[in-house]
């Protein structure tokens, strides 16, 4: 799963990946409620095929002075620090590591065991005796977990050891196998012709040119009725729609990341912060000035000229339990999958991660499954916050800072 984020504060935004399909001009005042939890897209009932309920947010208490974990014997010397592409990791005390002897590790344990599904080599030795403390108490897995991990700081190799976490979920939309008056927004498998033109035809261009559209005709998997769905789609990377087809019936299907056209990557929320348009480039502010600007939402959409393409996957009740898969190739779990740069974390890695903020207080294990394009750094993060509504609200507001920690293999 590649996913990107949008930028938003004044401050130049890293590059990352996005796109909406074509944009309808005449669909503007449907935009109301849109960005912020996919309220609209997910309103329609199903009397033939639910829709599994929306995941929990993953949230925590705020912690008030939690006494740390103390191991006892734990004063031998540490081992030296590791250079791992652009981070450097020191080694610390389990002590060291906020709230590690208050969180409920059961909930981590399938996160971990969905690792071990495509472990990396180095981790992959510990996945027998995982799989077998699945069933054990949270004082049992702690207590493996410090005879058999060593925790260490990741830090820039230059600069502060602060970082920042962001958040990204799987949205849930109601679309159309064929187009209609009310959805005529497409959403795009690869065109055939995509690697022989690189890179391919921007954003407007595909709406606008007839050889752009030509190649794109019969390439359609299904049809939203707002553009700006479109756009949240392919920033997060994926999503589930629910799809009434040809003779009205529904199904339930997730879209998955098939690729994108090269174009480069522009947010929109800095888009509307270069030009003076808001001082809150979150989705609550970015869909406050759509509601007031409706006129201008292609000349938003436009400004960001990638767009990103998808496959269509079924989803069975054991599929729709979990998220899509990510760049580890293992279905993420809401609140226990984060997306990281891998050349400073590799996937599959156990990684303590703590992150005060006014939404969240979070510390707690989680497990390097996925990265996006914007995530590039050592101490950077994205949390998978579930799907639906509620994941969608907390996605879009949560930017905070961040300290993360590898638990690496002794």
């Amino acid at each position: 799963m590649v996913h990107q984020t949008i930028s938003t504060s004044n401050t130049p935004a890293p590059s990352a990946s996005s796109n909406s399909n074509t944009m309808n001009r005449s669909l503007p005042y449907v935009l109301v409620a849109v960005i912020v939890g996919i309220l609209a897209g997910c309103a329609t009932h199903v009397p033939e095929y639910p829709a599994p309920e929306a995941s929990p947010t993953p949230t925590q208490p705020s912690p008030t002075d939690l006494p740390p974990y103390v191991v006892s014997g734990d004063t031998g010397p540490l081992p030296g620090p590791i250079t791992q592409g652009k981070s450097r990791w020191t080694a610390v005390r389990w002590a060291e590591l906020p709230g590690f002897g208050q969180d409920p590790l059961f909930e981590a344990w399938n996160a971990w065991i969905k690792s071990c599904e495509r472990p990396g080599p180095v981790h992959a030795p510990l996945c027998k005796e995982v799989r077998r403390l699945s069933i054990g108490s949270g004082d049992e897995q702690r207590a493996w977990m410090v005879s058999r991990l060593q925790p260490y700081k990741v830090e820039p190799l230059q600069g502060s050891s602060d970082g920042l976490l962001t958040s990204y979920y799987e949205p849930m939309l109601d679309a159309t196998r064929n187009p209609t008056s009310a959805s005529a927004v497409p959403l795009y498998r690869p065109p055939a012709n995509l690697g022989q033109r690189k890179p391919w035809y921007t954003r407007q261009e595909m709406e606008t040119l007839p050889e752009a559209k030509a190649q794109l005709a019969g390439r359609a998997i299904a049809w939203l009725s707002d553009p700006v769905d479109a756009l949240v789609l392919q920033i997060q990377g994926s999503g589930r729609l629910r799809i009434t087809e040809a003779d009205g019936s529904q199904r339930l299907v997730r879209l998955a990341y098939a690729g994108t056209n090269d174009q480069p990557y522009k947010s929109v929320g800095r888009w509307l912060l270069d030009q003076g348009l808001i001082r809150d480039a979150t989705w609550p502010g970015i869909k406050a000035w759509i509601v007031q600007n409706p006129q201008r939402v292609n000349e938003l959409l436009w400004s960001n000229p990638r767009t990103v393409f998808f496959r269509e996957e079924v989803l069975s009740e054991l599929d729709a339990a979990f998220g899509p898969r990510g760049a580890q190739g293992v279905p993420l779990t809401p609140g226990r999958s984060i997306a990281v740069d891998p050349t400073s974390i590799p996937y599959g890695t156990p990684v303590w991660l703590a992150s005060p903020g006014p939404l969240a207080q979070l510390q707690k294990l989680v497990f390097a499954q996925d990265t996006g394009s914007a995530i590039t750094g050592a101490v950077r993060a994205d949390y998978f916050a579930g799907w639906g509504p509620e994941a969608g609200e907390f996605a879009g507001r949560v930017k905070q800072p961040l300290k993360l920690w590898v638990l690496w293999p002794k």
